[in-house]
């Protein structure tokens, strides 16, 4: 009788069990399932912010989530934060404040998922930045480092534009790189990092041919190598198709203030 009545309780104890557990599974289901969602609505939010150009709010949007472990949310804060320090209305102290958080952000992201293309490039964006308020040693010395992450973003993604007008710039940005930097790099690499305006063109077409018209930025540096390479007819083209494509950001506009400003010199 003392036996059976232990076998039932056991039984019962054994359902409860089973019945907590099986609940258990079901809300740590569906809160996961919640928390994808969540996420899910949270990125469209931001994206459409960012489509809008709506800077500010959507750093304030993402901030919020800067302890996530989701990586497509901590790239974009590092965008966000990059974005909202190079605004005209920004202080310096607050820029460079931006310029820190932005790699610290970019850097989780990549923590998170290696395998993320977007997190590679804004790692060597944001390291790009950071390097501008240590100098120009520590920028140079970064160089292969951005370099290695922009070529990673697009093993990852080929079709994305940006990143393939990112390693044009890097090319442009060696190529005219004045003699006591090349010097001062020839110091901290074994072969220093080189380029050739002829590189850069490349890419700013490859960019181009990814994703046509998708960058102000791209079709102004199409122009400026063109002028570089003393073919004056195709930096017409470009700086024109720069100064008319619609300005939409504080960059876009700069663009078209720079481009004007090269076709009234040529």
């Amino acid at each position: 009788q003392v036996l059976i009545k232990s076998l039932q309780k056991g039984v019962a104890f054994s359902a409860g069990s089973f019945l907590v557990f099986e609940a258990h599974k079901l809300f740590s289901g569906l809160a996961e399932v919640h928390a994808s969602f969540k996420v899910e609505e949270v990125l469209e939010q931001a994206d459409y912010l960012y489509g809008s150009g709506e800077t500010e709010k959507l750093y304030q949007l993402l901030v919020q989530y800067k302890n996530s472990d989701d990586a497509e949310l901590l790239w974009r804060l590092a965008r966000a934060s990059r974005d909202l320090g190079q605004l005209s209305s920004t202080s310096a102290e607050e820029k460079r404040k931006l310029a820190y958080e932005a790699f610290e952000y970019a850097k989780k992201a990549l923590e998170k998922n290696e395998a993320n293309f977007a997190a590679h490039k804004w790692y060597g964006i944001c390291l790009s930045d950071v390097g501008d308020f240590e100098g120009i040693k520590t920028k140079i010395g970064n160089a292969i480092v951005i370099k290695e992450h922009f070529q990673r973003a697009i093993e990852l993604n080929p079709k994305d534009a940006t990143t393939i007008h990112l390693i044009g710039i890097w090319c442009y940005s060696f190529a005219e790189m004045p003699w006591y930097q090349r010097k001062l790099a020839a110091t901290l690499f074994a072969t220093p990092p080189t380029s050739t305006f002829q590189e850069a063109l490349h890419y700013f077409h490859m960019a181009e041919e990814a994703d046509p018209n998708f960058y102000s930025k791209n079709l102004l540096f199409l122009g400026k190598t063109y002028l570089k390479l003393n073919n004056k007819k195709m930096a017409l083209l470009w700086l024109s198709k720069a100064k008319e494509y619609p300005a939409h950001t504080e960059e876009d506009k700069q663009v078209q203030k720079e481009a004007l400003e090269l076709l009234n010199s040529i």
